[in-house]
């Protein structure tokens, strides 16, 4: 393939996106203005886009954004610092894996929703409560991708690395982690997403000050719906800029660097 169809490969990708987003706004209108519920509920894409500029332009929704965002993150943090050693642990280890699996078993098909009354009790409303949703909705999904990923490593990378003589240390940085690293990034992909609904759920029953969570539940208080769906748009926004400028770019200098995946912007 020559040079020019390569450098179009971007493009194509951003047009295709474009193309699927572009189709779902169009299904939004068209039953935004179908008539089937009052404009109060399904208000038209232009009424979404006055109200964001109007929040925008007031300057608060960056405050209740920054909020969320440092909870999002906070909460990520701390889980992938568990998580990580965790599943490593029982991926290498039998003893580790029989004694954390059945308790992985066990909390991982629980909802984090469920836990936040619970949470509210026991530490009140705020942010503590919050953030330990967050925890909760993405510690188990990277410590089982970490855990299958360290299982699935090729036993013949590590019995080369013992041939030539890798002690324990040069075995986890330069055989165990990159073997394991596509399963955690896939894992981290998915732990984003659960966070953040973690985070709004979060928001919205534990009752906090600031956060994106509080604007939707406001919101409904007064049937601001062009409100909730603006703030939609921003969970949505940051979702992509997430994706594209964070886990892309780790992805790039990790697995598609060390030719364990292709890249994907084809």
């Amino acid at each position: 393939m020559n040079e020019k169809h390569k450098s179009n490969f971007p493009w194509l990708s951003l047009y295709r996106g474009l193309a699927g987003l572009c189709c779902a706004l169009i299904i939004w209108e068209i039953f935004a203005r179908s008539g089937l519920y009052s404009k109060a509920l399904t208000p038209p894409l232009w009424d979404v886009v006055l109200r964001l500029k109007e929040m925008v332009e007031d300057g608060a929704i960056f405050a209740h954004t920054g909020v969320t965002m440092l909870r999002v993150l906070l909460g990520l943090g701390i889980s992938f610092a568990i998580a990580i050693p965790i599943g490593m642990a029982m991926g290498t280890s039998h003893n580790a894996e029989r004694m954390f699996s059945p308790l992985l078993s066990v909390l991982m098909p629980i909802p984090s929703l469920a836990w936040v009354p619970l949470f509210v009790l026991w530490f009140g409303i705020g942010n503590l409560a919050t953030i330990l949703v967050v925890i909760y909705a993405s510690i188990f999904t990277l410590t089982y991708n970490t855990w299958t990923g360290a299982r699935a490593i090729n036993q013949v990378w590590t019995k080369s690395a013992f041939v030539m003589g890798a002690n324990k240390n040069q075995m986890f940085w330069y055989v165990m982690l990159p073997g394991t690293m596509p399963f955690i990034i896939s894992g981290l992909r998915i732990a984003f997403g659960r966070a953040w609904i973690a985070v709004i759920g979060g928001e919205l029953l534990a009752s906090p000050d600031w956060g994106l969570g509080k604007i939707i539940f406001d919101a409904r208080e007064y049937l601001e719906t062009e409100t909730m769906l603006a703030a939609l748009v921003m969970i949505g926004l940051i979702g992509i800029a997430i994706e594209k400028i964070f886990l892309r770019r780790l992805e790039a200098v990790t697995i598609e660097r060390w030719g364990m995946a292709q890249s994907t912007t084809k």
